[in-house]
């Protein structure tokens, strides 16, 4: 990974990609430390290879789709993937599970990578990385100008908690009942440099302090600015790392349908205003607090498709189900409603675990089943 993005890195409009983290586990849907045969001792099919690899802990596995040129090639791509994967991995005797946290995990018995650059995050930050068990999902989508890009990432964080609201798939961290819907978003808050961010002036601000986060050895390289939302200075995108980790690729679309309809209706707005950073003409650029936005994350993390949010506009407030029927109607998407109709992941966690026990909940969350 080279340490500094570019400004000459967006170049694309509208592609699209998917990386999902998940978790290996055995025959009984439990977290095993795994990862090293499926990443180095296997042979991976064509499709994995370079797309492979495990996170800080070595049950959490990365996969990456190739750059995709429209949404019907990112759903072939995210089907074809995680077939990969759950072959590959069954070939070497394992199975993949997908959630924001793996109700079985337990941090203290699980290995951690050896690969340097996680080695030196544990040792840097210590408590809050040791027990990072989390597994999300983050979508990617091009946007050919990089002040543009930065403007996008600045009016998508209001968006975020109702994505993680809908997303929300970890009441269990540890072997124990959070009361949260996304215990995965208050576990990674732990560590530095996540969480909501703040508005940037355009990309040479962005750029200014990636560097000299970079440059006060506060991180090794861009890659571990770990916000929710980042205008991507290596591969040109604007990155969405709101969502839990999902077992259900439909879940997952929906969300990739989502974001890529958000973006780029975001960058059509910016072309059109005449001045897009103080224009405030139909109500952009937004000028949100960020003490706001993070109550409407808190909100979305303790109480998933429950949650209440801050509006918009900073009047009042607006249930989920209003901001997903909004934008449902605004954009011309569909897979956010289904998401909301059916329970959330959280709660058909705990429904599961309490009718049919922790085997058949470890179970649920097997993909390939």
């Amino acid at each position: 990974m080279d340490k500094r993005g570019s400004r000459e890195a967006f170049e694309d409009a509208g592609t699209l990609g998917i990386e999902e983290e998940f978790f290996v586990v055995d025959e009984a849907g439990r977290p095993v430390s795994g990862s090293d045969a499926l990443v180095y001792d296997g042979d991976p099919p064509e499709l994995l290879a370079g797309r492979l690899d495990h996170e800080l802990f070595k049950t959490v596995i990365e996969t990456q789709t190739p750059k995709c040129e429209d949404l019907g090639d990112a759903r072939e791509n995210l089907h074809a993937v995680r077939d990969a994967l759950v072959e590959f991995a069954a070939s070497q005797g394992f199975r993949v599970a997908g959630a924001g946290l793996h109700p079985g995990a337990r941090w203290r018995e699980l290995e951690h990578a050896e690969k340097p650059r996680y080695r030196s995050q544990l040792d840097r930050i210590q408590y809050p990385q040791h027990r990072n068990t989390t597994a999300g999902l983050h979508v990617h989508v091009g946007v050919d100008d990089a002040d543009a890009a930065t403007w996008i990432a600045n009016e998508l964080r209001w968006y975020l908690p109702p994505m993680l609201a809908l997303a929300a798939n970890s009441p269990f961290w540890d072997g124990y009942d959070t009361g949260l819907a996304s215990a995965r978003a208050k576990i990674f808050e732990g560590l530095p440099n996540t969480g909501m961010p703040t508005a940037f002036d355009g990309y040479d601000d962005f750029a200014a302090f990636e560097n000299r986060m970079i440059d006060t050895e506060s991180i090794r390289d861009r890659g571990e600015l770990w916000y929710d939302v980042r205008p991507h200075s290596g591969h040109g995108t604007v990155e969405i790392r709101a969502p839990d980790g999902q077992a259900d690729p439909a879940v997952v679309f929906a969300f990739v349908e989502y974001v890529h309809a958000l973006v780029v209706d975001l960058r059509e707005r910016y072309a059109d205003l005449a001045d897009p950073w103080d224009d405030r003409s139909d109500g952009y650029p937004h000028q949100h607090r960020r003490e706001l936005l993070d109550e409407n994350k808190w909100r979305a993390l303790r109480y998933g498709h429950d949650a209440e949010f801050v509006a918009l506009d900073g009047d009042g407030t607006v249930s989920l189900a209003e901001v997903v029927d909004g934008e449902c109607d605004r954009l011309g998407v569909t897979g956010i409603r289904d998401v909301l109709d059916a329970d959330s992941g959280a709660e058909r966690q705990r429904r599961i675990l309490e009718a049919e026990g922790f085997d058949a909940l470890c179970e649920s969350l097997v993909l390939g089943r």
